[in-house]
């Protein structure tokens, strides 16, 4: 039996912030988290990557305890190491460094290796009247699509 697709998407970070370069990172985990991510056990709300002796770590990021797991759970919000190319790691280090930018994890999934992902952003912060005008633009879309669908 096939496994349902696994994709937990940030919502938040479009509509904060302007995504500017993306990239795929491979996430250190241990014991259960892998399971509960299978599971959909997981959030991306209010996460942020950063940089630590040139190693990129998220924070923030929730993984529910497994359900079935005993005295050796994990812990659900501990910070987690994200795996790049040292090439990868140098462009967003040298974007990050830049003032009104930051890194922002948009997406987790399991690629067809059952491997967990993590897809970072390099991502500038919208101003007020930037979301007012990306909520405009989402709803004219809309609209121009309910015309044309009768």
């Amino acid at each position: 039996m096939k496994q349902p697709a696994i994709n937990i998407k940030n919502k938040r970070a479009t509509f904060d912030y302007e995504l500017i370069d993306t990239y795929t990172a491979g996430i250190v985990l241990t014991g259960t988290e892998i399971k509960s991510i299978r599971l959909g056990k997981a959030s991306l709300v209010d996460t942020y990557c950063y940089f630590v002796n040139n190693e990129l770590w998220v924070k923030n990021m929730h993984i529910s305890e497994y359900f079935y797991g005993s005295y050796n759970n994990h812990t659900a919000r501990r910070e987690r190491k994200l795996l790049l190319t040292k090439k990868e790691l140098d462009k967003l280090k040298r974007g990050s460094l830049d003032p009104g930018f930051t890194l922002i994890p948009v997406r987790l999934f399991i690629n067809e290796k059952g491997l967990a992902k993590v897809v970072v952003a390099l991502a500038k912060g919208k101003k007020q009247y930037d979301k007012r005008q990306s909520l405009k633009e989402k709803d004219d879309k809309r609209d121009m699509a309910r015309m044309f669908k009768y």
